[in-house]
C-alpha cells in the first residue's frame, strides 16, 4: 500500500508561518487553535547559539497510539495513504487519543470532538498538496507519496 508521508527541512524552514494559516484557512480551524505550529528552539550559551525552526504537526505514525485507545472507534487509519484520521461524528471528546499521542498533536475541537491534522486528505484525494505544502516559498515542507517505509 502506498504510503503518504511529509518531509520538512528544518534547514530551509524561517518560521514564516504560512503553514499554519493556511491550514487554519482551508480546514476552518477555530480561533486559538492550530493543526500544525512552529516550534523555535535556541541553544547553547552566547556567543555560540543555535537555533532550530521547526513545523510540526501529527507524524501520521505506522502504529499511532491514538488509534487503538479509542474507545468510540472514531480515530483511524484512512485507507489511503496510512493517514491517521477522527470521526468527528463518532467521537466522544474522550480525550484518550490526546493523552496517547507523543507529537501533543491534538485538540479537543469547542464543537466537542478530537481535531488534529488530515494531511487535508481531501486535497490529495483530488490530486493536489497538503494547504501547508502548497503555500511554503522555501520549499522547507513537501509532501511524497512512498511505496516502502523507508523512502522518505
Amino acid at each position: 500500500m502506498a504510503r503518504y508521508g511529509m518531509v520538512i527541512d528544518t534547514r530551509k524552514c524561517v518560521g514564516c508561518m504560512d503553514c499554519v494559516v493556511a491550514c487554519k484557512t482551508e480546514n476552518n480551524v477555530p480561533e486559538g487553535y492550530n493543526r500544525d505550529w512552529i516550534v523555535y528552539e535556541t541553544t547553547g550559551a552566547s556567543p555560540s547559539l543555535h537555533m532550530e525552526i521547526r513545523s510540526e504537526r501529527c507524524n501520521h505514525c505506522d502504529d499511532p497510539p491514538c488509534v487503538p485507545c479509542c474507545p468510540c472507534g472514531a480515530s483511524h487509519i484512512h485507507e489511503r495513504g496510512g493517514v491517521v484520521l477522527v470521526h468527528h461524528d463518532k467521537c466522544s471528546g474522550c480525550k484518550a487519543c490526546i493523552a496517547a499521542c507523543p507529537y501533543d498533536a491534538r485538540f479537543i475541537n469547542p464543537e466537542g470532538y478530537a481535531d488534529k491534522c488530515t494531511f487535508c486528505i481531501h486535497r490529495v484525494e483530488q490530486g493536489s498538496d497538503p494547504a501547508c505544502v502548497s503555500v511554503c516559498r522555501r520549499a522547507a515542507c513537501t509532501s511524497a507519496i512512498s511505496r516502502t517505509r523507508t523512502a522518505l
